[in-house]
């Protein structure tokens, strides 16, 4: 009965919706003016989270339907330790996805078998800040930049393990950082361990009526050829198979990234922004470059506001790492190409209303019928709210 309570309010959401909501970077920033010693403990202590309860469906020409119900939880907390320095900490549901904290309500088992089992620690590491910059070691969500949250390259909810370091201020960012993925508890055994070194420049402008960033990244992934998957999946990513059956990645995947995004203040009363982007990876001799387009109309920012995305994307089967890149769009990574529409509306202070809607053909290569380019349609509708 709870099941079919939970999806009658994700499909009241059709009114608007976006899945396209930030990683759990737990907690708001907090401005310190005295040592946190100096500070009570529920001073020092700053939570957030979210729970989004989503109806989806998912049909496709090469494979069964899929409909179900599914939930995402997101818990974080920031600690100040001393002034500037912060431990922080995040947890999710999700068992065993890499990119998606997304967990799916099962029909022959109660809630309470599975749903600690759903969660894991995503963030978990310290954040020191100094001026405009900042430092983080740990398990973190990444720091790069994404044109209108663009997920070509990074999807929301990637986590990294290791030292990153960004640097802020009205004219640019810029991030680095040495890092190995976070590896679930279905990740098959790798040949080796896979590195990722990472260098990402934005160039923020203001113009007479709109703000200008044109940015540049790249990401080199270091142990990936040859390797088993991380993950079990492939994710249209090339592969081949070794003596004894499993997947090995043809190619490395050494990624340079650029993008450009206008934003808009007011046009016709609401902010709009447009961008784009392009991945190429300069390690694979062919099927090596994707690309997306997109623009945003309005904000979600305060009660009965709403903004809608639209976005083109077309990625070959190996311009970037597809573990890591959309997990919605496409069923997830490459080798595909297609249309998103991505809405949200703010009910209450801390509702959202909110749904995705997927438009895709697949590449053949991709495909589970060999000698076809299956349409791939997915939409989701959310019910989402913080605290």
């Amino acid at each position: 009965m709870k099941k079919i309570v939970l999806s009658m309010a994700a499909v009241a959401s059709v009114v608007f919706a976006d899945g396209d909501i930030t990683p759990v970077e737990p907690v708001v920033e907090v401005k310190n003016t005295t040592l946190a010693a100096e500070k009570s403990i529920l001073d020092r202590v700053h939570f957030k989270g979210d729970l989004r309860l989503r109806y989806e469906s998912i049909e496709r020409d090469d494979t069964d339907n899929k409909y179900r119900n599914r939930y995402r939880l997101r818990l974080g907390a920031k600690i100040d330790l001393i002034e500037d320095l912060q431990f922080e900490v995040g947890m999710r549901s999700g068992f065993a996805n890499p990119t998606s904290g997304n967990q799916t309500f099962r029909d022959d088992e109660p809630l309470s078998d599975y749903f600690f089992q759903s969660l894991r620690f995503n963030i978990l590491g310290l954040a020191y800040k100094s001026d405009n910059s900042t430092y983080k070691v740990g398990r973190q969500p990444y720091m790069m930049y994404r044109p209108i949250k663009s997920q070509l390259v990074w999807d929301n909810d990637v986590s990294m393990n290791g030292a990153n370091y960004q640097y802020k201020d009205e004219s640019k960012i810029i991030t680095l950082g040495v890092n190995q993925p976070t590896l679930e508890e279905k990740a098959t055994d790798a040949a080796g361990d896979v590195n990722l070194f990472l260098a990402q420049y934005v160039h923020k402008t203001k113009l007479e009526s709109a703000k200008l960033n044109l940015g540049a990244g790249i990401y080199y992934y270091d142990g990936l050829k040859d390797n088993r998957t991380l993950f079990g999946s492939r994710k249209g990513n090339t592969m081949y198979k070794d003596e004894n059956g499993n997947n090995r990645y043809v190619n490395d995947y050494h990624i340079v990234e650029g993008f450009g995004e206008l934003q808009f203040k007011d046009v016709f009363g609401m902010p709009l922004k447009v961008a784009a982007g392009v991945t190429y990876n300069f390690a694979a001799d062919e099927n090596n470059f994707g690309y997306d387009l997109a623009l945003q109309l309005g904000k979600a920012k305060k009660v009965g506001d709403w903004q809608v995305k639209y976005s083109y994307t077309d990625l070959e089967e190996d311009a970037t790492y597809g573990a890591y890149s959309d997990s919605d769009n496409f069923g997830g990574g490459t080798a595909a190409k297609g249309h998103a529409i991505r809405a949200k509306y703010k009910a209450g202070k801390n509702l959202y209303l909110a749904g995705n809607f997927f438009f895709n053909k697949l590449y053949e290569s991709k495909s589970k019928i060999d000698g076809i380019e299956p349409d791939y349609e997915r939409v989701q509708l959310d019910m989402i709210y913080k605290f």
